[in-house]
């Protein structure tokens, strides 16, 4: 059995009895220690909700649960960058395999779509954790960028435990 398998039916098995805490703590830690995926983390939640009888009004603490997680750990990632500053940051970013071309890369889209960036960054897979940098580089206001984080982060709840919910039979999950 490969790591990502191993690691994938750990947390299935965890989901299975902690389902509300995992979805937060899934969220917080993947803002923080980037290899973990919610990307798989949330569908197979929503999977076993569904298998579980939850009702999709259920379902509505886990989404919030999984975006207030990624608020939480989006902002501390965001005041390290506006406390350290482009050249200290960049300095440690180098251990998670992220360049300052990348950095860069990131910082123009956001100097483009401004504030919505953090919104839209949210929701795509690799800018989710990023969009948090430049944000704290370029000092977005607090208040705004807990909200578009916030917002960000309940469609990304929504859109990928939903799926789970609603197509993880034919996406090969299995308890």
């Amino acid at each position: 059995m490969e790591p990502f398998d191993s690691f994938l039916t750990w947390i299935a098995d965890f989901l299975g009895t902690h389902l509300y805490e995992g979805i937060f703590l899934a969220a917080l830690l993947e803002t923080i220690i980037p290899p973990i995926p919610t990307l798989a983390v949330f569908p197979t939640a929503g999977f076993l909700a569904s298998q579980q009888g939850i009702s999709l009004i259920g379902v509505i603490p886990m989404i919030i649960l999984g975006a207030i997680g990624a608020t939480i750990g989006t902002t501390a990632i965001y005041l390290i960058a506006l406390k350290l500053g482009r050249i200290v940051l960049l300095r440690y970013l180098k251990y998670v395999r992220v360049s300052e071309k990348k950095l860069g890369r990131v910082e123009v889209w956001f100097e483009k779509y401004g504030d919505k960036a953090v919104f839209l960054g949210r929701m795509v897979p690799v800018m989710r954790e990023m969009i948090s940098i430049p944000a704290g580089l370029l000092k977005m206001r607090i208040p705004k960028f807990v909200m578009y984080t916030f917002a960000g982060s309940c469609v990304w709840s929504s859109g990928t435990i939903l799926a789970g919910y609603y197509f993880g039979e034919v996406m090969g999950f299995v308890i």
